[in-house]
């Protein structure tokens, strides 16, 4: 059998199995290495562990794709030397002759958001601050992955300091959307989900605090999971929940719950199954009753989605949340430009100042203008909001809404100043539909929905009640089954095209 029919193979198998994923003994050894990048994650961690395909033939078959295609795309940055990438998966193969297995991504590729050390990798945040800083140590999240047998490839871009939702930066550019390289891949999780989306990696990790695992979700056609704020962070629990939270993507469901099982300080997540839809509530808030400006097809295309789910037999219902959302977001820029603070002497400093964005010295300004007080307002906000959450998880199983305002738009466009007629008054007010379940510190996965009239993916937030990551990652599974948006894949544009 030769590999496009193992790979066809192992994609059918993989739509039915669970997590985690037995080795199966139909795995055959093939010829054709560059169609190893359009095996799912866990399907190639199976061909590696199997021996069927070897840790170096998977390397050189990523590093011809990201060679062919990121030039164009600019998701993958600070890239390792390719001698001394091959030489280390060779390591790995050698390893597993000796029958040593580090873990599920043993000797896959990988690359961190550069938000996270990498020990002896480039750590620049995206800041020409940061432009030569080197790594010494991995971050807690870092060791985790590479205990599990990953070979660090590189970083994925993000914007400066993972600030605003378009992945560009002075020190790497801006990276393109999978599906067209001319427009955004949101961020700040950018570069991972364009990597994901161009299949240049298996997996990838990321952060949200506004939207930064779900819009580039979104943008490119992928799967973005933010968990429950005490799930991944070793700080916070269900009365003081985090603002943000380190959490993963995959190109599928089933590979951004591998990830979680690596980073999760509780791994709890490896007997998922695809929910039953039966009987299953749904609270469809749309654009939250005509108070967020929408990008007109994005609401249809929400829409047309869960009429497939209603087939399947979940009901859903439209709904509002008893509670005014200006104070929501009140609540929300309080709380998240006091927190620019911790960058204050950046913006003392003359010399540093000069270097940083003008979003972020506008958010440094902006906590200047609140105190202790404040703080407490907001947080008075955010604790009865909490309450409300609590409240319509009473009556629906899930939370739904646009992950979204507008499709991706021009990555020169720092940011979009109107929406459907509508001026947006701050860099950061065309992503307010994210907030709802930030300020939640709730689980949420940006599931795709499909695509426009010229071609521009767009995603739905699916959110869950604080501690029901299982249930919403197994209704994503569910929703696979019965959706087909992940199956179209970009046209992708090489560096020669």
């Amino acid at each position: 059998m030769d590999r496009r029919k193992f790979i066809k193979n192992t994609a059918v198998c993989g739509a039915v199995l669970t997590v985690p994923f037995p080795f199966s003994n139909r795995l055959f050894a093939a010829s054709l290495s560059s169609d190893l990048t359009d095996l799912s994650a866990s399907d190639l961690s199976i061909a590696i562990r199997t021996k069927q395909a070897s840790c170096v033939e998977v390397m050189q078959a990523y590093l011809d794709h990201i060679h062919r295609y990121n030039p164009v795309y600019n998701a993958i940055v600070s890239m390792v030397d390719d001698d001394n990438l091959i030489s280390q998966a060779r390591r790995a193969d050698q390893a597993l002759a000796r029958n040593e297995y580090w873990g599920w991504m043993h000797g896959m590729p990988h690359a961190v958001k550069d938000l996270a050390p990498v020990a002896g990798l480039p750590y620049t945040s995206g800041s020409p601050m940061f432009a030569n800083r080197i790594a010494e140590e991995d971050s807690v999240l870092v060791a985790k992955i590479r205990g599990q047998g990953a070979i660090f490839i590189g970083k994925t871009n993000t914007p400066e300091f993972g600030l605003g939702s378009q992945c560009y930066n002075p020190v790497f550019g801006a990276t393109g959307s999978a599906y067209n390289p001319a427009l955004t891949s949101g961020g700040s999780s950018g570069g991972a989900a364009c990597g994901l989306g161009t299949h240049m990696l298996p997996v990838a990790d990321g952060g949200d605090m506004m939207g930064s695992l779900r819009n580039p979700g979104a943008f490119n056609n992928v799967i973005g999971f933010r968990p429950s704020t005490n799930v991944v962070m070793d700080e916070g629990d269900a009365d003081n929940r985090l603002l943000s939270t380190s959490g993963p993507m995959g190109r599928g469901t089933r590979d951004t719950i591998r990830l979680l099982q690596t980073i999760a300080l509780n791994p709890v997540f490896d007997e998922l199954k695809p929910l039953n839809l039966g009987n299953i509530k749904i609270g469809w808030m749309g654009n939250l009753d005509n108070y967020l400006a929408m990008e007109p097809g994005i609401m249809e295309l929400c829409e047309a989605s869960l009429v497939d789910v209603t087939s399947a037999g979940a009901k859903v219902e439209s709904m509002q949340a008893d509670f005014t959302m200006a104070d929501l977001w009140q609540s929300w820029t309080i709380l998240r430009h006091y927190g620019r603070m911790n960058m204050l002497d950046y913006y003392e400093d003359p010399e540093t100042r000069i270097l940083l964005k003008p979003e972020l010295i506008w958010e440094i300004e902006q906590g200047l203008n609140f105190n202790e007080k404040d703080v407490e307002r907001a947080n008075i906000i955010r604790s009865k909001w909490y309450g409300e959450l609590d409240r319509m998880f009473g009556q629906f199983d899930f939370l739904v809404l646009p992950t979204a305002q507008v499709f991706p738009f021009p990555k020169e466009l720092h940011w979009p100043k109107q929406i459907n007629g509508r001026d947006m008054d701050t860099y950061h007010r065309w992503m307010e539909v994210v907030i709802l379940a930030s300020l939640g510190g709730i689980p949420v996965v940006n599931v795709p929905v499909g695509f426009d009239a010229l071609g521009r993916p767009m995603g739905m937030q699916v959110m869950g009640k604080f501690g029901d990551d299982k249930k919403v990652l197994e209704f994503a599974l569910a929703y696979e089954q019965i959706t087909g948006h992940l199956a179209k894949r970009p046209e992708l544009i090489a560096i020669h095209d």
